[in-house]
């Protein structure tokens, strides 16, 4: 199963969701998406719960050389989360990667700003919160994204992903109340290789989204 693109995928997410909407499980929803590529994902989720769509921003820390692969993740001023199996597999340790989590800390507030501005980010306190990323490799991204929010005081916690790793979708059934992901491959390497179009979401696409969506964003 291959996706056309994240929008389609998204749809797809929406109307299982909307199944859950209409058995009365989804207390006033509020929907975040991982940005930039859960941006896309998550609007026809939104549009279909008739949900405030919101940004959280994480980032994700790369292995040096190979800056795809996952090691850890940052949200807001929260202390980067390490995947501690990685860090045993590859002989890693925190302070190696300081200068990388320092850079990836700067790009996370410049987006913020840009995304959201002044406005402060959307209150989750007993609300169900539905956090959407267009995939889950490693899973180290959204758990940090999941533990954040936690803090947060949310009614109740949902990741929702098109497709994911089996081991990591498993794994976050640990940090969401609910984990709803549509496709699970056993063969599992890349979110890329399940979507014919996943070319990059841009700063100014996830702008416009934001703002067709009742979660209006600073002018350029």
């Amino acid at each position: 199963m291959r996706f056309h693109d994240r929008r389609e995928a998204g749809q797809e997410l929406a109307a299982r969701l909307t199944e859950w909407a209409a058995g009365g499980d989804l207390v006033r929803p509020v929907v975040l998406a991982l940005p930039r590529g859960g941006v896309p994902v998550a609007a026809p989720v939104a549009q279909a719960l008739s949900a405030p769509l919101d940004v959280l921003v994480a980032r994700k820390i790369g292995l040096p050389g190979q800056p795809e692969l996952g090691v850890g993740a940052i949200v807001g001023d929260d202390p980067p989360l390490f995947d501690g199996r990685t860090f045993q597999m590859l002989g890693l340790d925190e302070d190696s990667l300081g200068p990388q989590v320092a850079r990836e800390r700067t790009e996370l507030h410049r987006r913020e700003v840009l995304y959201r501005g002044d406005r402060p980010a959307t209150d989750v306190t007993d609300r169900t919160v539905i956090v959407i990323d267009d995939g889950l490799a490693t899973g180290v991204t959204a758990r940090a994204a999941l533990r954040h929010l936690r803090r947060r005081n949310p009614g109740r916690l949902i990741l929702a992903v098109p497709v994911g790793a089996p081991d990591s979708v498993a794994a976050m059934s640990q940090e969401a109340d609910d984990v709803l992901c549509l496709y699970q491959p056993p063969e599992f390497r890349a979110v890329g290789e399940w979507y014919a179009n996943f070319d990059q979401t841009g700063d100014d696409e996830v702008i416009d989204i934001l703002r067709r969506h009742s979660a209006p964003a600073p002018e350029r």
